[in-house]
């Protein structure tokens, strides 16, 4: 009895000595070596390991511990960091894993359609800017193309890149010219999370809490369990509702980053203000599964491009740019967002303007003044505030005139049509007077309405003295 007792314990030993030997603690890949972390905040670190196995998490000397669910998820909270490194990261559970060259500084969603994917190399002046793209405290870790069928726990990326002549010129071009501005300012570590897809429609990046979060989109809400939809074979639709979200977001959260930054709504251009509800969505649904209600969202603003040129099954797209403009400077309606403007930097022969260094600059303007407190600073061009009808002339008032209104190159004010009750706009005079414009047009005795850049070609020449471009606008709601 004692040799069957002593064999059955050797054998229970062993079972659970090799269960125990092959078990590992594993960490979704947005984990790496070179990663960086954001600083002034909480941090969680999450995985998988054998149910109920304590895991605990080091960084320096901090670390938290917390033990494998049911599930085998484990997550911790590490403290507070200020901006610096490196560090290594450690993590000990059923298996030992080490993260070096860990910094902690500023982290930056950057999302989108292909304008958000376009790379440094494909930008102005490629060869002279990968060359001078010595900054070795900007990282960057590109999320591959998965949509899926349900949320996703992680998805297989590569590992977070160092800043080198030989790793950005594949960086996104928009997150890079953003964190090296935003660099300069601040000397802190940041780190560029891309999570882009070029051609996609912006339903395919929102999730549940963000079409539940807008009534006027209960066309979708009511109808999320069918989404996202599949073909015959069922590859999943990438452009359906829900399907980049759960693919390529949701394996991210709750990494923490301090904000996102957008360029997307070529592929909904024609949808007018249905496109500021579905921004709206985008917008509370992320910060509702990252828990920030504040989250920044800076976003691109389209530049002008003839979408006429563009074929779609052998036929010219149709154009609703100036809609699509109104609704993203509605957006700005939103806490916490800010539009960089691109009027001015367009090609209307080619949907990817290649200078995104301006588009960068802009769009660290924007969280410099409003999320980093650089209070000193002209963030915006000017956007339309108010209109006063006096006699045959309308006077408009702007916000962000800075250091003044101008022509950018000196010539009369452009793309400037005024209107009366007839509806029917003309070319218009306008001039600066003060901070304000005056419009006026002969014939129009009694005018209405002042339209701005109100065209997919126009490229208007307003802007204040720091060079950033009028936004377009109108002041009527007509259809």
């Amino acid at each position: 009895m004692r040799a069957q007792w002593f064999l059955g314990a050797v054998s229970i030993c062993w079972m659970g000595f090799v269960s125990f030997a092959n078990a590992e603690v594993k960490l979704p890949t947005i984990f790496s070596n070179s990663m960086v972390l954001q600083r002034d905040r909480a941090v969680p670190v999450w995985g998988w390991d054998n149910p109920g196995t304590e895991v605990t998490v080091s960084i320096g000397e901090a670390s938290a511990k917390a033990k494998a669910d049911a599930t085998g998820k484990w997550t911790v909270q590490l403290p507070a960091m200020k901006a610096g490194g490196p560090y290594i990261v450690k993590v000990q559970g059923s298996s030992k894993v080490e993260f070096s060259d860990v910094l902690f500084g500023e982290v930056w969603l950057c999302s989108g359609q292909s304008n958000m994917e376009w790379t440094v190399n494909s930008s102005l002046n490629p060869k002279e800017e990968t060359a001078a793209a010595k900054y070795p405290t900007i990282r960057h870790i590109k999320i591959p193309h998965v949509p899926a069928d349900k949320p996703q726990t992680d998805v297989k990326s590569g590992s977070w890149q160092v800043c080198s002549p030989a790793t950005a010129g594949n960086f996104t071009a928009v997150g890079y010219f953003f964190a090296v501005n935003l660099q300069k300012e601040l000397n802190v570590p940041v780190g560029l999370i891309g999570s882009n897809w070029g051609g996609t429609r912006i339903e395919p990046w929102t999730n549940p809490e963000g079409f539940n979060s807008v009534p006027a989109l209960s066309d979708i809400s009511s109808k999320l369990a069918t989404f996202p939809t599949k073909n015959d074979k069922g590859a999943i639709n990438h452009q359906t509702p829900l399907a980049l979200y759960n693919g390529m977001i949701a394996p991210l959260v709750p990494y923490a980053i301090r904000g996102a930054l957008w360029y997307q709504g070529e592929s909904n251009n024609g949808e007018g203000m249905l496109y500021y509800e579905k921004k709206k969505a985008l917008i509370n649904g992320w910060r509702k599964v990252w828990n920030d209600e504040v989250m920044p969202f800076y976003f691109v603003q389209l530049a002008p491009y003839d979408y006429n040129r563009a074929m779609v099954d052998g036929k010219p797209a149709t154009s609703g740019l100036p809609g699509i403009w109104e609704a993203q400077t509605a957006t700005l309606k939103i806490p916490y967002t800010g539009m960089a403007v691109t009027t001015d930097i367009s090609n209307l022969k080619d949907i990817h303007p290649k200078n995104k260094q301006d588009v960068g600059k802009r769009l660290a303007l924007w969280a410099l003044a409003n999320t980093y407190g650089k209070s000193d600073l002209v963030y915006s061009g000017p956007l339309y505030k108010s209109m006063k009808v006096s006699g045959d002339k309308i006077e408009l008032e702007f916000n962000h005139v800075g250091g003044g209104l101008v022509s950018r190159d000196g010539k009369p004010l452009s793309f400037f049509t005024i209107a009366g009750e007839d509806k029917k706009f003309v070319d218009a005079k306008a001039v600066v007077v003060g901070k304000s414009i005056i419009v006026s047009a002969e014939g129009v005795t009694k005018p209405v309405s002042v339209r701005f850049g109100w065209h997919e070609e126009a490229e208007p020449n307003l802007s204040n003295k720091e060079g950033l471009p009028a936004s377009p606008f109108r002041t009527d709601d007509w259809k």
